[in-house]
């Protein structure tokens, strides 16, 4: 039988867990570049922190976001032998960020197709380290507290990650210039424009189709701008004339949302540097792609 003391605990852990919700998502999305899992590692959290004895925990929040960010890292763990046996190019579960552009955390950091898709090359320390320290601004000494390790080893981490991100991506143009691309590559690409796609897009440009094996989409990525071009160009008159677009916002860029026959077919969005469009990115799988769709607002 609960007493009157039990209720007013759960209201007020109920109430510390929503207040902590768009943080701890924020986070655990980012470590594992999926909403899916990041729900599931929320439901854990929820669990746990309904069995902990309440009392001891000063700091709600933080104590959350330990828990939650240990987690995170686990289920990436094991998500790498998951994503081994991916069939064909494996990419991020796209999020609306109309409501939330920085995804409960202090920067907008980590949050970026690209940046999550080369996120996903590190370890799971490296990136809950990287999310933790860029885009939550936590002091070097709470997030090696948070990863129990030492303070200098969490600053390697971080410094590793950055490294890598740098390696790997160029610097992005500013976003009204993204878009203003986006909207020639659609155009030229819907056209199957072979000389304006060949100048928009970077001499390195590697176009990934994410079907997930489900959907007729290009099993390995397609690399550099001869082969992206002739392959937007040989589809174009195929997919284009039956499908609709509809400009959204994923992950805090635009994109593009391809319907046919009224079933959404895609999500589209380009990472974009001075060089021209540097990765191409199709969204295709329905797992990916339902939750994304059903989550846009109007």
């Amino acid at each position: 039988m609960h007493t009157g003391d039990d209720t007013d605990s759960l209201d007020r852990a109920t109430r510390d867990f929503i207040a902590a919700r768009p943080q701890l998502f924020g986070i655990a999305y980012r470590v594992l570049g999926s909403s899916a899992e990041a729900e599931d590692v929320l439901q854990e959290a929820w669990l746990r922190w309904q069995n902990t004895d309440r009392g001891g925990v000063h700091e709600p929040t933080a104590f959350l976001t330990t828990i939650t960010t240990r987690l995170a890292i686990n289920v990436a763990q094991s998500a790498r032998v998951r994503r081994e046996a991916y069939v064909g190019p494996w990419l991020p579960e796209p999020v609306d960020t109309s409501q939330d552009p920085q995804m409960g955390a202090e920067r907008a950091e980590a949050l970026e197709m690209a940046v999550l898709l080369l996120l996903e090359k590190l370890n799971p320390l490296e990136r809950g380290a990287y999310v933790l320290r860029e885009a939550f601004d936590y002091p070097y000494k709470q997030v090696a507290e948070i990863l129990e390790t030492s303070e200098a080893n969490t600053r390697q981490l971080v410094s590793r990650a950055r490294k890598h991100l740098a390696a790997e991506r160029k610097e992005p143009v500013s976003p009204a210039e993204h878009k203003r691309l986006l909207e020639v590559f659609l155009a030229a690409a819907q056209r199957g424009d072979m000389a304006v796609l060949e100048n928009v897009l970077a001499a390195d440009v590697v176009s990934y189709a994410d079907g997930g094996g489900i959907r007729g989409a290009s099993r390995i990525p397609v690399v550099g701008i001869d082969h992206v071009s002739k392959y937007l160009a040989a589809f174009a008159p195929r997919f284009w004339p039956r499908s609709r677009t509809r400009w959204v916002e994923a992950n805090g860029r635009p994109a593009v949302l391809v319907s046919v026959d009224g079933d959404p077919m895609a999500l589209l969005s380009i990472d974009v540097s001075a060089d021209g469009i540097d990765r191409i990115m199709w969204v295709m799988n329905p797992a990916k792609l339902s939750p994304y769709v059903a989550s846009l607002s109007g």
